[in-house]
Formats: structure tokens, C-alpha cells, sequence
């Protein structure tokens, strides 16, 4: 009568993309969009709210 959870879990997918997920790139689809993924990061793509920045304290480079 009822469905186990398996049978109602829809299969994951790819934050980038939207393809099914890869085991390999979890939880990508491929390298290519875990690779994607990971230039948002380093290139300030993705940012988190946070108090302003001290004008008076500099930051350090």
C-alpha cells in the first residue's frame, strides 16, 4: 500500500546544470561543471551576508 522511500526519492541533481549526478563528481554531473563550480568560488562568484567591512581596518593582502 505504501511506497518505500526509494521509490519516492527523485534522483539528484547537478546544482550547475540540472543533469542527474555523477557518483564520481558528487554532486556534479561531470567534471566540468565541479570544475565550474569551484571558479564561482575563487573568483568571488558566490559571497555570504556578513557585517560591513571596518573602513578603518585594512585589510591585509
Amino acid at each position: 500500500m505504501g511506497m518505500s522511500m526509494s521509490a519516492k526519492a527523485k534522483p539528484a541533481k547537478c546544482p550547475i546544470c540540472g543533469k542527474p549526478e555523477n557518483s564520481e563528481h558528487k554532486p556534479f554531473c561531470s567534471k566540468g561543471c565541479k570544475d565550474r563550480d569551484l571558479l564561482q568560488w575563487l573568483g568571488e562568484g558566490y559571497r555570504f551576508k556578513g557585517a560591513p567591512a571596518d573602513p578603518d581596518f585594512p585589510e591585509e593582502v
